[in-house]
């Protein structure tokens, strides 16, 4: 502390002796003098100045390193266990089901179309319904001989049927009805001043029958399955022509040892009117089968036994076998088939009429053979073709005896009406024949899909050098047209080969006994193509509009010798379901 007060002092004393020196120099008298020639002008001298901008690229790189570990700990959350329901299967929704439907329509020719439907709705106790139908045409046609003439033809259809379900079977029944008339409008040009009245030429059929099936319902393959059926059938020509048809057929199979094994049975009865004086036929079968069948392959082996006795004092034994094989060379795509089988073919009147309803009107339609095919070799591939659509490539031989073919009769210069060259005589031959047949279908796109089919016959006839009426060929192709189920339209094109038609070939009835010396007439037929157009529009569900255009070349094609078909068949009409 004493230090701190001295210096204090001394440090005071030392700042004032300057002070006092400057005092004695003003007091000596230095005087100075400053002369100005030019006033005072502050300036600065011009500077360049220089921009430094500092530099943005970094020099000092930075090369950063990680490291790190993971160590995995399994996460074990807490749960409970529940039961889970029962899934519920449910069907899919049913679309509606309308009662009943009624088309009509109608055409050139005169041509009107009627058609009725009416059925229960969905039950799960049974369903009844009826259906009728009729179609007819009245137009006329330019024949051989230059005149026109009425061609006309009628179609009626009649079914009241019904079905009883049960837990295990059905019940099933049916009345029918069918009635055809027919006009034997193809008269010879050899023929002169022969113009029958339309009345006299006119042919009608009717056909009554009912029908009785009772059948299993099993949804398990190995469990006892049948079908069982009976029916009535009365036929009728002319007034004093008929035949009565009784019928029963029966099939019963169940698995047994992996295989697959059982029968069918059936039995025919025909008895006919006096006037026609034939013995009374009938058909017996039994056909005995043993099956099995894997994922990739399948065969089949049977065979039937067949007593026919048809315009014969005994029947005749027949033999027909039933086998077959099939193995799946590419599971879907290709299967191949292999088999021999036989069949007899019943050519009862109503399945003759339907092929040529012009027979001669002397009761011949009754006793005509049935046919035998003998013996049937086939063999072929099918499958998928892999755009969604299926195909079949087929090959077969076969022997048949009895044959139907069909010869007009042209008898000039005699008065015998009405069978003046306007009717057929039933013909038979034993023939060989070989078929290569084809066919493939499927979709080209969402809207459009086609059906093609052809074949190749070659016959080898015993008695007669061609098959009267039989083509060498036949082919067509089909391609549809749906746009979202609105609009249907499609376009069918068939063509058939060239065909022998026969006139005075030979005849089973009446007129074949007559000494007559009529020499057999040849007729060949070209090749002929048919173009038909159909279309609908589908307004709504209950409501749709159609049209068809038949034969639309306007082509002359004979069906028969003398008879020429219609042309161009326009057809317009409409559905309406209630």
């Amino acid at each position: 502390m004493t230090k701190r007060n001295l210096i204090i002092p001394v440090l005071l004393i030392i700042s004032l002796l300057p002070l006092n020196a400057q005092e004695k120099k003003k007091d000596a008298g230095l005087k100075r003098e400053v002369t100005l020639y030019n006033p005072y002008k502050p300036s600065l001298p011009e500077f360049k100045k220089r921009s430094f901008l500092p530099d943005m690229n970094d020099t000092s790189k930075v090369k950063p390193s990680f490291r790190y570990d993971v160590k995995a700990t399994p996460f074990l959350p807490e749960y409970t266990i529940s039961p889970i329901k029962a899934a519920a299967l449910l069907p899919d929704p049913l679309p509606k089901l309308y009662k009943s439907y009624v088309n009509l329509g109608f055409g050139d020719y005169i041509t009107p179309l009627a058609e009725i439907s009416i059925t229960n709705e969905r039950s799960k106790k049974g369903a009844i319904g009826f259906y009728a139908r009729h179609f007819s045409t009245n137009g006329k046609l330019g024949i051989d001989n230059g005149s026109r003439v009425f061609a006309g033809y009628m179609d009626n259809d009649a079914s009241l049927f019904g079905r009883r379900f049960f837990r295990k079977n059905v019940l099933a029944g049916s009345l029918d009805y069918s009635g055809k008339t027919r006009y034997a409008y193809g008269y010879s040009p050899d023929i002169p001043f022969y113009f029958p009245p339309k009345k006299d030429i006119r042919i009608q059929y009717n056909n009554i029958g009912a029908k009785v099936s009772f059948s299993s319902i099993t949804l398990d393959s190995a469990a006892f399955s049948y079908d069982f059926n009976f029916g009535y059938n009365y036929f009728s020509s002319e007034k004093s022509m008929n035949q009565r048809n009784v019928s029963f057929s029966g099939k019963m199979a169940k698995s047994y040892n992996e295989f697959y094994v059982g029968s069918g049975i059936s039995y025919d009865h025909y008895g006919y009117t006096d006037f026609l004086a034939i013995t009374p036929k009938y058909i017996a079968s039994i056909s005995p089968f043993i099956k099995k069948s894997s994922e990739l392959w399948s065969f089949k082996l049977g065979f039937e036994a067949l007593l026919d006795r048809n315009m014969t004092p005994n029947a005749k034994f027949h033999a027909y076998p039933d086998v077959n094989f099939s193995f799946n060379l590419v599971p879907s795509y290709v299967s191949f088939y292999a088999g021999l089988s036989g069949k007899l073919e019943k050519n009862e009147p109503l399945h003759v009429i339907s092929e040529n309803p012009y027979l001669v009107r002397d009761g011949s339609l009754y006793k005509i053979p049935n046919t035998s095919h003998d013996i049937i070799i086939f063999t072929g591939l099918k499958g998928n073709t892999g755009i969604g659509g299926n195909y079949i490539l087929s090959a077969s031989y076969s022997l048949i005896s009895d044959m139907l073919l069909y010869s007009n009769r042209v008898i000039p210069g005699t008065i015998l009406p009405p069978d003046k060259g306007n009717y057929f005589s039933a013909l038979t031959d034993d023939v060989e024949l070989l078929n290569i047949h084809g066919e493939m279908n499927g979709p080209i796109n969402e809207k459009f899909s086609f059906t093609s089919a052809g074949n190749l016959y070659k016959y080898t006839l015993s008695k007669f050098d061609y098959a009267w009426n039989k083509s060498n060929w036949d082919a067509r192709f089909g391609l549809k047209y749906n746009l979202r189920d609105k609009i249907i339209a499609g376009i069918e094109i068939k063509a058939q080969g060239k065909r022998k038609l026969i006139a005075n070939g030979e005849s089973i009835g009446i007129l074949s006994l007559l000494p007559l010396d009529n020499p057999p007439l040849m007729y060949e037929m070209p090749v002929h193509f048919n173009l038909n157009l159909s279309a609908e529009y589908r307004y709504s569900k209950i409501l749709s509009f159609w049209t068809k255009l038949n034969n639309i070349s306007n082509n002359r094609y004979y069906e028969w010798v003398y008879y020429p078909t219609q042309g161009f068949l326009f057809m317009l009409g409409f559905t309406y379901s209630l």
